[in-house]
């Protein structure tokens, strides 16, 4: 699978911390594989970062460490700054075109109509 390199890297940093956080709790593989309704080779992938596991594995890994709170806050659309740049640029070109529009009006013009 094909992922930017950031984003190979977080999800590698995630593995790494469910796995700190599994021996942290004397934890086996297998038995904490059991807990997760998974086969040991899946918890070692999952605890690799592989992007190829999925996100519900990951979650109730999560759910195991009393973090799944953490994962809507992941997107959460008033973190998205993307999102809040792109609304900012939109108002400010709508203003932009209001106050072009004020302008005419304010001098008693009229814009021409096409046909």
């Amino acid at each position: 699978m094909s992922m930017p390199p950031a984003a190979a890297d977080a999800l590698r940093r995630l593995g790494d911390n469910l796995a700190i956080a599994r021996v942290r709790r004397k934890e086996s593989q297998r038995l904490w594989s059991q807990r997760l309704g998974v086969s040991v080779p899946t918890l070692i992938r999952m605890e690799q970062g592989d992007p190829a596991v999925s996100v519900g594995i990951y979650a109730t890994a999560l759910w195991l460490i009393g973090r799944v709170q953490a994962l809507p806050e992941l997107a959460d659309p008033a973190q998205d700054r993307g999102a809040l740049e792109m609304d900012v640029r939109e108002a400010v070109q709508r203003r932009a075109v209001r106050s072009a529009a004020s302008v005419e009006a304010r001098l008693g013009r009229k814009k021409p109509r096409d046909g």
